[in-house]
């Protein structure tokens, strides 16, 4: 499926002030983690480094809803699985690019591995976010 919502300028700006990205899998009470993401032609991407059975890369197979917070509020989005080849190779670049001091460089050198470009996912805001004028504001952890 071929993502045609995308981030507004405002909402990718913010991101790329950020090496992190705070994101919750699914709709039910998970919670927001911290995760890494890249941006690749305006375009947000992220990947799961461990794969875990219960982890927000698994929720996102299994519902496809989610959200993110940035520093102007919480976005509700949809996770999009990606399967061309070229925007996962342009994804790799993009993290070793990214990630690339002495001690996540080595991390971001695993997220290029097999197993985890596997699991490259798009981020885009989902209808609802689109439609609505104004984010909600961050929740208090």
């Amino acid at each position: 499926m071929k993502a045609n919502i995308r981030f507004s300028n405002d909402v990718l700006a913010g991101l790329r002030k950020t090496k992190g990205l705070r994101i919750r899998a699914g709709v039910g009470a998970h919670r927001f983690i911290g995760i890494w993401f890249v941006i690749v032609n305006d375009r947000v991407f992220v990947r799961s480094w461990s794969v875990k059975p219960d982890g927000w890369y698994q929720t996102f197979r299994k519902d496809y809803r989610g959200a993110i917070q940035t520093a102007n509020g919480e976005m509700t989005i949809r996770a999009i699985p990606v399967r061309s080849k070229s925007l996962r190779d342009a994804a790799d670049r993009a993290y070793l690019d990214s990630y690339n001091t002495p001690g996540a460089l080595r991390y971001a050198k695993d997220l290029a591995r097999a197993k985890s470009r596997a699991t490259t996912t798009e981020l885009v805001p989902s209808a609802s976010t689109i439609a609505s004028t104004r984010l909600t504001k961050p929740r208090k952890p």
